[in-house]
């Protein structure tokens, strides 16, 4: 009975689709762009996230950073962050020795010099000097070569590791390792090459940073200048939360920088979780106006589906007095009715999914921009398909239940 029943709606929505279609494709458009315009926004939102997201998951999760500004802004005076002393190592030595809790300390400093090998140049390359840390705090692989070794990184010898983009645009086709190029005016021995990340909405990668052993840098570049941004980072042991590390920061550092008990903290300890918990707003305020530009296309195709379900009723008055004539129940025919106005919606929900799969391949092939049509979403179109159909079918479904058979049969 219920196969036959849904055979039977789904015939009926197919011949109202075929006798009537342009009237029917003019109703069905409303839903057709409603859920257009919800999926694609959730689309979007869904593949901003996801990159912005891996682009602030690849500083690292699990990392404290010490610096003189905050990430986010709150309602402290600004001058009062500028007035504050920069990070510098003796404050990373003095986390290694009493932060018990923490796994890696490490210190590092980044700036933009010009990168010379022979007659090619790179101009403002972003140079990033560190501690031995550098290779336990950050996730990357070797292409070809190796990292510092202790004893370059303890005496600070001239050796760099490059990025594929700076071994591409300055050595061509020539292995890199071995060789020498000119920074802050004096040579470094290429000793490592980056493996190929690929940059993020920050332009965070490996790809076209050089890196150097701090005690290499301090003494060819102002440690203490604000313009090379030094930056102490913590990682906690496992096991260990970072609240309890970050209040070990706080005490050392303030002991270290000898701060009275009233005064402010002259430092930022600065996660991700902080910038996360942002996002999470920001991305739930474009969820709600996604919902709100295609709410209105989506009612309008509800009143659509509606009106082709009141004409349906009537175009068919005299079939449904014969079918409660012959002993059809009355909730036979409401459900009927509201098969019918479901499949019609949903027609048109797949048809606005089918749009937005389009675009996305469009997006990904043509203009090299990846876009996420996450199975979710998916399914949420089809779900708010079929509710869009139950409740505009309802009332025209419930009508034609109720009709009399002997008035029925008679309005012929």
């Amino acid at each position: 009975m219920v196969l036959r029943l849904i055979r039977e709606s789904y015939v009926f929505a197919i011949q109202s689709l075929m006798s009537n279609k342009l009237q029917t494709t003019l109703s069905l458009l409303g839903i057709t762009i409603g859920i257009f315009s919800v999926i694609s926004v959730f689309t979007l939102i869904d593949s901003l996230e996801f990159k912005i997201r891996s682009s602030v998951n690849s500083l690292g999760n699990n990392i404290m950073y010490v610096q003189k500004w905050p990430w986010l802004f709150g309602d402290y005076p600004w001058w009062k962050y500028y007035q504050r002393p920069e990070p510098n190592i003796k404050d990373a030595d003095a986390l290694r020795r009493n932060v018990k809790g923490a796994s890696h300390v490490g210190f590092m400093i980044s700036t933009s010099k010009s990168v010379h090998y022979e007659n090619q140049h790179i101009d403002n390359a972003v140079i990033v000097a560190s501690s031995d840390e550098y290779q336990q705090i950050f996730d990357f692989d070797f292409q070809e070569g190796r990292y510092f070794s202790a004893l370059e990184s303890a005496s600070g010898k001239p050796v760099a590791i490059i990025g594929v983009d700076i071994a591409e645009a300055l050595f061509k086709q020539i292995n890199p390792i071995g060789k020498k190029v000119k920074i802050f005016g004096q040579k470094l021995s290429i000793i490592g090459i980056f493996e190929k990340q690929g940059e993020d909405m920050f332009n965070n990668s490996h790809d076209n940073r050089i890196l150097v052993p701090i005690n290499y840098a301090r003494n060819v570049v102002n440690m203490r200048s604000g313009r090379v941004n030094p930056t102490v980072m913590v990682i906690a042991e496992d096991g260990v939360p970072n609240e309890r590390i970050k209040d070990d920061i706080i005490a050392t550092l303030r002991a270290t920088h000898r701060l009275k008990p009233a005064a402010d903290d002259d430092f930022s300890i600065n996660e991700i979780s902080t910038l996360s918990s942002n996002f999470d707003g920001i991305f739930s305020t474009i969820g709600v106006m996604g919902w709100f530009i295609g709410g209105l296309s989506l009612l309008v195709g509800g009143f659509g589906i509606a009106n082709i379900m009141f004409v349906s009723v009537r175009e068919r008055t005299n079939q449904i007095g014969i079918q409660k004539a012959l002993g059809a129940k009355s909730f036979f025919v409401l459900m009927q009715f509201l098969f019918e106005s479901v499949f019609l919606s949903l027609f048109g929900g797949i048809l606005g999914l089918v749009i937005v799969f389009i675009a996305v391949l469009i997006a990904r092939f043509g203009f090299d921009f990846e876009l996420i049509m996450s199975f979710k979403n998916v399914s949420m179109g089809i779900m708010v398909s079929l509710l869009i159909g139950l409740v505009a079918g309802m009332i025209p479904a419930y009508i034609a239940s109720k009709m009399s058979p002997v008035e029925a049969i008679r309005s012929v």
